[in-house]
């Protein structure tokens, strides 16, 4: 099996990594400390094409593949786990349904901005005091005359709060044992958002409640066929599962790096008390972090050559909830991945990436 990056995919995976640790590791414990959404960074990703990577040109992306995206996702996780975390929510949750399912006026209208990163798009499918089945929704929306008008709630709905965030896509009950999905603009009356939840972090994704009362949208902001909402969704979760099990994978490498650093330091004589105790094997990381590198290659890989993925990508889903448990046990701050002594980047041929 060949595990080599294509030569288009390492120089992009480059230009990333260069990005990431000239403008994102530099500015994490300001963004840690500081209030609102960071719009400037968000503008340069737009610039680079992070956010629509995987989409057509024609709507604004790079026509780049799945594993592409993963991999760059990896690279920005590296350097701030909570910027990666909004771009994965905005590709996966907020793009892609509507590029997934939507028509060809829908995806002018709202993948083409979300593409090019000038707005957030949110997925509101989980509700308060329940989970995220079929089951649990409440939240309906009826149809008069031409207009849906959906009332309910939704919970932990990611980039939905943000100065940019213009339209989120809400799973409805339509009709008996149907469910759909409705695009509902965030300037729609009755489109409220609860406040921000601080131990989330302004902008990883910046997760908040949702309650949409009595919210009109026109009938054509039904998205893809009328009870297909919960098939639609467990089909982006499989996308969402590979896409986090590669921010994991660069969360555990950053993390990784500062303790490597932080025990050298401790080697040479300096202290590294902010560090200490550690408590973590790093070996056992290394071993979680390429077990999870190579799950979600493999997924990724499946999904992108048109094969069945979706056990894979629960594998390695799986595999990077391991590898995260095995993060919080050590006792190391999972959010934050900032490099207390310098984040500095390998040889490309040194490095274990692809």
């Amino acid at each position: 099996m060949d595990f080599d990056l294509t030569q288009e995919q390492e120089e992009f995976r480059l230009a990333v990594r260069e990005f990431a640790e000239d403008v994102l590791a530099l500015g994490v414990r300001e963004r840690d400390q500081g209030e609102g959404f960071p719009i400037e960074i968000a503008r340069r990703m737009g610039e680079l094409g992070l956010f629509g990577l995987p989409f057509p040109e024609r709507y604004g992306g790079l026509d780049a593949d799945f594993l592409t995206f993963c991999v760059c996702l990896e690279e920005i996780a590296r350097a701030d786990s909570r910027i990666a975390m909004m771009l994965e929510a905005a590709m996966v949750l907020g793009a892609n349904p509507v590029y997934r399912f939507g028509t060809e006026r829908q995806k002018e209208r709202w993948l083409t901005p979300m593409a090019r990163g000038q707005i957030l798009g949110s997925f509101g499918l989980a509700e308060p005091g329940g989970s995220s089945d079929a089951g649990s929704i409440r939240t309906t929306a009826r149809l008069e005359g031409d207009e849906w008008v959906v009332d309910g709630s939704k919970a932990f709905v990611a980039n939905v709060g943000t100065a940019i965030s213009k339209v989120c896509t809400v799973a409805a009950v339509t009709g008996e044992r149907e469910i759909s999905s409705i695009l509902v603009p965030a300037d729609t009356p009755g489109f409220s958002i609860g406040p921000a939840d601080p131990r989330a972090g302004r902008y990883a994704g910046d997760p908040r409640d949702l309650v949409l009362s009595g919210c009109r949208v026109p009938r054509e902001n039904l998205l893809g066929e009328p009870g297909r909402g919960y098939a639609q969704a467990l089909e982006l979760l499989d996308d969402g599962r590979i896409a986090v099990a590669a921010l994991s994978t660069g969360l555990a490498r950053g993390l990784e790096e500062t303790v490597t650093l932080a025990t050298e330091r401790e080697d040479a004589g300096q202290r590294a008390g902010a560090l200490e105790p550690i408590g973590l094997d790093i070996t056992d990381v290394r071993t979680a972090l390429e077990n999870t590198r190579l799950g979600y290659l493999r997924a990724a890989w499946l999904k992108d050559h048109g094969r069945p993925y979706e056990n894979q990508a629960g594998v390695a889903n799986l595999l990077a909830a391991e590898l995260q448990q095995l993060l919080i046990a050590g006792d190391l701050d999972m959010p934050g991945t900032e490099h207390p002594f310098g984040l500095k980047s390998t040889e490309p041929g040194d490095d274990e990436d692809g």
